[in-house]
């Protein structure tokens, strides 16, 4: 009786397990969207290496123009030798994992790389959505063994980041800087090369590594020596060009490098005489491997420039140690005028010899700008703020005043403000609050 007992517990334990096994959830590659939740997020998290999951809401214009991408560039990204997932949370339902990853704005996409959540800043059209993710889903170091190999190698990488080939070298050289890099360049090592290929790279020995910026059409060459030290220099400096435009992205790049910055602010950093500069910014890079040389118009972000004292004539050049503070030198607070390489170059001369001034920050501090999603957030928090004491207002003075109601013109001319504005073409940040 007793071992009858036991069997019988024995059995039902088994159907227990039996029903819980069956029960979980299991993915498949399949192409499509995964539509998470609450009960199988977590799941989904751990099934795969890489997963993109968009947090969205329904009635988010941003989010309903994503949709169709995310559909289109999903099939591509699952065939990838390590498939990358895209998935879908209704955050204005499913609250509390929206609350768990901080999602305030929609859509908020998190591109989780084996668990560890990052938020995608990259394209949200598909086919650049695609070429941008294949990066994370790639070999630390490729191998590429002909002159054809290393030229789809750099067509296929576009221009969204920099790359690095490393000629006549052994893949385990850049083994560590391929993992640590991985989430800002492209590593890889040609193993058979003709001479065309080092004439179209210019290179003429090898080992050499070189490194291509396609997005600001730069390429440097390092010929060695290729010890750990020295090498991570050169990857770490070319990871930014030249001369970079200040925006929330690159000020995250620069922050991680060691380097203090020499910006220069303009008042527009689309006229002639700003590109002009910009070429005489680079030849003093070129030279002054030490710092990095940055720009910001006022026109394009007036309340990150407006913190060196804009009210000098402009262009101005300071030094910034990404602090509160910064160095300006004594007798070049401004470059205008037309021999502005000279005065470039004095610039550099007194910053040497120590001819400076220290300033500090006539507004918020660096990690504002850094962690803060979008303006777009603060204004919406003051028109709500102003909206709800006007109703205050108007209900304090009572209920007998008469109130009005958009009449039909009114209600047209604001549905279709909002049907343009939502037309329009929208940037990789755009979110709604």
């Amino acid at each position: 009786m007793r071992m009858k007992r036991v069997f019988v517990v024995y059995s039902v334990l088994l159907l227990l397990v039996q029903f819980w096994l069956g029960e979980a959830e299991t993915f498949s590659v399949d192409g499509k969207v995964l539509v998470l939740d609450e009960s199988n997020f977590d799941s989904a998290i751990a099934s795969f290496d890489h997963i993109l999951v968009d947090f969205y809401a329904p009635w988010c214009g941003h989010c309903k123009r994503l949709s169709p991408e995310l559909d289109a560039a999903a099939p591509v990204l699952a065939t990838l030798k390590e498939p990358i997932i895209i998935a879908k949370v209704d955050a204005d339902k499913h609250t509390r994992l929206a609350k768990k990853y901080d999602v305030d704005a929609y859509p908020t996409i998190l591109l989780f790389n084996h668990g560890v959540p990052t938020e995608y800043r990259g394209p949200r059209k598909a086919d650049l959505l695609v070429r941008y993710l294949k990066k994370f889903s790639a070999s630390d170091v490729s191998i590429l063994d002909s002159d054809s190999a290393v030229n789809m190698f750099v067509e296929e990488a576009g221009t969204f980041f920099p790359i690095y080939i490393g000629f006549g070298l052994n893949s385990s050289v850049l083994e560590k800087f391929g993992i640590k890099y991985k989430k800002n360049a492209w590593f890889s090592v040609a193993k058979d090369f003709s001479e065309d290929l080092m004439v179209l790279h210019d290179f003429d020995k090898i080992p050499a590594l070189v490194s291509l910026n396609p997005q600001y059409n730069e390429r440097n060459t390092f010929y060695g020596p290729f010890e750990e030290d020295f090498l991570e220099d050169f990857v770490r400096q070319n990871l930014i060009p030249l001369a970079v435009p200040v925006s929330y992205e690159t000020l995250k790049l620069m922050k991680a490098d060691g380097r203090k910055i020499v910006l220069t602010i303009v008042e527009d950093e689309d006229e002639e005489t700003t590109r002009e500069l910009i070429k005489l910014l680079k030849a003093a890079a070129s030279a002054n491997r030490d710092l990095i040389f940055g720009y910001v118009g006022v026109k394009q972000m007036e309340e990150f420039a407006e913190n060196f004292d804009i009210d000098t004539k402009l262009p101005k050049m300071v030094i910034w140690d990404k602090s509160d503070d910064y160095l300006s030198v004594v007798d070049s607070e401004t470059i205008e005028g037309e021999d502005q390489g000279t005065q470039i170059t004095k610039f550099l001369e007194g910053y040497r010899e120590g001819r400076t001034i220290k300033k500090t920050f006539s507004g918020p501090s660096l990690m504002r700008f850094i962690h803060r999603s979008f303006d777009i957030r603060m204004v919406y928090i003051i028109v709500f703020v102003v909206a709800v004491l006007m109703l205050i207002q108007t209900f304090s003075k009572g209920g007998d005043e008469y109130q009005s109601v958009p009449n039909q013109v009114q209600t047209d001319h604001a549905i279709s403000s909002v049907s343009e504005a939502e037309n329009n073409e929208y940037k990789p940040g755009d979110k709604e609050d």
